[in-house]
């Protein structure tokens, strides 16, 4: 008994660390994030979608603070999302969207590091910040709100919608406003930053460690698989298949290696078997032994 209440104790405090450090992680982005906008995106009027790019849009027009349209429009779509989904769900990205008002409003006083760095600085530098502050924010399994939640709140209600079209259109409907009110070239230049954005993203939910999946067809398939091990001390999988042209079985292997590892592993197969077949592709996120915990 007194076993299985140390392990329930253990479980909470390893629960409890987990969320002060997911929390601190949802703080860092955030601060990150606000940093792009106040630096970069906000000073050219560069809108790249979402409630940043309302905020953008709004603070021009009317002059209302970045901050100040984060909780209003936020603040409805919680309260929705919250009786449909559960406040337990949203808990998180609740947080994160109150804490990014309070980066925008504080971080609006820090000045930018540079004096117009010009248009094309601006949409490289201020995607690059809101990319690894949306990437950090993700990671902690979390969101900032805006055009997401939005999404999934419209998603919730029409099941037969599909999430990454309704945050496709909610997005493109945020920029094609901000190019008629900033201008064409200023869209063009957001665009820019939009993609510059998503890159930065996967490359942080992704860790940035691209590997490689290789499938290869060989007789000669278990002395390659001793090989494979002795050499990169990497695992291989036997599979068995059948060739449809010429109806004989055949043998597969299949192997993982990382980006590195991918020349030598062909120097492993055209040393034993230079006729086997071979075929090579990306695997973006690679999560076991040898690779990247869960």
């Amino acid at each position: 008994m007194s076993e299985v209440m140390e392990d329930v104790e253990l479980n909470k405090r390893g629960n409890r660390k987990k969320l002060i450090v997911e929390l601190l992680m949802i703080m860092l982005g955030n601060l990150i994030l606000s940093l792009g906008l106040n630096w970069f995106l906000s000073p050219s009027d560069l809108v790249v979608g979402g409630i940043t790019g309302v905020s953008i849009i709004l603070d021009y027009l009317v002059n209302i603070p970045m901050w100040v349209t984060n909780i209003i429009v936020n603040l409805p779509l919680f309260l929705i999302a919250a009786k449909q989904l559960g406040f337990k769900f949203i808990a998180k990205s609740a947080f994160s969207a109150g804490f990014l008002s309070v980066a925008l409003w504080f971080t609006g006083f820090i000045p930018p590091l540079v004096e117009d760095p010009g248009m094309l600085m601006n949409a490289v530098y201020g995607a690059i910040f809101l990319g690894v502050g949306i990437g950090i924010v993700l990671r902690a399994s979390a969101t900032t709100g805006g055009t997401d939640m939005a999404a999934t709140i419209i998603h919730t209600a029409k099941k037969n919608f599909p999430l990454a079209k309704i945050m496709l259109c909610i997005d493109s409907t945020i920029i094609a406003i901000g190019a008629a009110v900033f201008g064409v070239e200023k869209a063009m230049y957001a665009l820019i930053a939009v993609y510059i954005i998503s890159r930065v993203v996967s490359t942080i939910i992704d860790g940035g460690d691209l590997s490689k999946s290789v499938l290869i067809v060989s007789d000669k398939h278990e002395e390659l698989g001793k090989s494979i091990i002795s050499r990169l001390k990497r695992g291989a999988t036997s599979l068995r298949g059948t060739g449809m042209y010429t109806q004989h079985e055949k043998n597969l292997l299949y192997v993982v290696v990382r980006k590195n590892e991918i020349v030598e592993l062909q120097k492993i197969v055209k040393e034993i078997d230079p006729k086997a077949f071979m075929t090579i592709m990306e695997a973006k996120e690679v999560i076991g032994e040898g690779f990247r915990d869960y």
